[in-house]
């Protein structure tokens, strides 16, 4: 709503700054900043307009070395929502799936001590992409660490990189896994740069399995809104809805300038762009 505000010679109408969007941002953009200097690059962030970040720094309990409440503890600090992670495992064989369930048990358990909403599985090995049946092992894997997460609070996903676009045995991998695993158990993290990459229009995707994409990685060949820019991502903003897109993370692989300035000029250009909520 615009406010009139009375000064000497007439009335000055001001309107009140929209709020910032909560654009996330996946850490291992900045991987190299976060190994020199994990709390000056989390500030960093935090000055840089983002409002969620995503880390992709676990090991044995820890996130980026820290005990995960105090990784939270870093985040909240600095004005950002440590709203989800990237870990995982590849699939185990059936002498060592409880050794698996067992990390698993540990990795999640971390990740809620941190008060982290998803954890998000970023790969597979290529057991997933030979068959549908080898497929069909990570389907199942990916119900069951997903049935261990519900149980804590916590949404699992699959991201895909373009690999998951490719046919085998007739069907396509990425169709294969949205057909085969639970809803209930098991989101998806699109890749917007990879699946388009893979030869395909998120927006299909969103039209044929809505609501299954809770998450987003936003993402183009170098910096968002760069002049190298692939994406167009006005008509799949204007899709987020159907796709069931709760949160969207950028995520730079790659830049001529430092990662760091990438970033920065990644969420300027988000935070700008009227298509984006």
């Amino acid at each position: 709503m615009a406010l009139a505000v009375f000064v000497a010679g007439g009335i000055v109408s001001c309107t009140p700054p929209k709020p910032a969007k909560e654009v996330g941002l996946q850490l291992y953009s900045i991987r190299e900043d976060m190994k020199a200097d994990t709390k000056g690059t989390i500030e960093k962030v935090g000055k840089m307009g983002y409002k969620l970040i995503e880390a992709a720094g676990y090991s044995d309990g820890k996130i980026y070395g820290m005990e995960p409440a105090d990784f939270k503890a870093l985040a909240d600090a600095n004005g950002l929502n440590f709203i989800s992670a990237h870990c995982g495992q590849a699939v185990p064989d059936s002498a060592n799936w409880e050794t698996s369930m067992a990390w698993w048990d540990t990795c999640i358990a971390a990740h809620k001590a941190a008060g982290v909403q998803y954890i998000v599985q970023p790969f597979m090995d290529s057991i997933g992409y030979q068959s549908l049946a080898g497929n069909q092992r990570y389907c199942d894997y990916f119900n069951a660490v997903g049935e261990k997460c519900n149980a804590a609070g916590i949404r699992f996903g699959y991201h895909n990189h373009d690999a998951e676009f490719k046919e085998v045995e007739g069907e396509i991998i990425y169709e294969h896994m949205l057909k085969n695993t639970d809803p209930a158990k098991v989101m998806f993290q699109m890749d917007l740069y990879w699946i388009t990459v893979g030869g395909k229009n998120p927006v299909d995707y969103f039209n044929a399995y809505p609501g299954r994409f809770e998450l987003w990685h936003v993402k183009d060949k170098t910096e968002i809104g760069g002049s190298d820019a692939i994406i167009d991502f006005k008509p799949i903003f204007e899709n987020a809805a159907k796709s069931g897109m709760k949160h969207f993370i950028v995520e730079v692989e790659e830049s001529k300038l430092p990662l760091i300035e990438s970033v920065q000029k990644s969420v300027e250009y988000l935070q700008a762009a009227e298509f984006v909520n």
